[in-house]
């Protein structure tokens, strides 16, 4: 993980990514969206930008209910602060009953202090599945060949 962050902050930051992802796993998507500012938005691939607490616990009570998703993974590859803001950058696994993987993508949080506490202010995720009805990206299927032609 690579970063300019004081202690503290990155370990606000780390357990409030674990409590998200056990409220995820518990489906409470009314203690997911919390976990955002008043003001939080969340970027979804294909869809609106959803604004606010109330529009986020429903996105997230969708991705729930609707498409199946039990649980999240997140793997931060990288914190940096900056002043009043901290940006993390990552990976995430969705997964569905069973432990099936759902979803594969990253993301970017930037997160804002509210009230003392650290909060998603901008949540951004895309995944690096194709599209239904997509064809997978040619160029994924280049870096792959590129990646092997690699001398380690």
């Amino acid at each position: 993980m690579n970063s300019s962050i004081s202690i503290k902050t990155r370990e606000e930051i780390v357990a409030a990514d674990d409590k998200f992802t056990a409220a995820f796993s518990r489906g409470d998507a009314n203690a997911v969206a919390q976990f955002y500012t008043e003001q939080g938005q969340v970027f979804l691939s294909n869809f609106d930008i959803v604004t606010g607490r109330q529009g986020i616990q429903m996105i997230w009570q969708g991705a729930m209910t609707m498409m199946g998703f039990k649980n999240i993974t997140l793997e931060t590859v990288e914190l940096e602060e900056h002043g009043d803001i901290v940006y993390e950058v990552g990976k995430y696994t969705l997964l569905a009953k069973g432990g099936r993987v759902a979803d594969v993508g990253k993301y970017i949080v930037i997160w804002k202090q509210e009230a003392g506490v650290w909060k998603m202010h901008r949540d951004i995720m895309n995944s690096n599945q194709p599209a239904p009805g997509q064809l997978p990206n040619p160029l994924s299927a280049i870096l792959k060949l590129v990646g092997k032609g690699k001398k380690k």
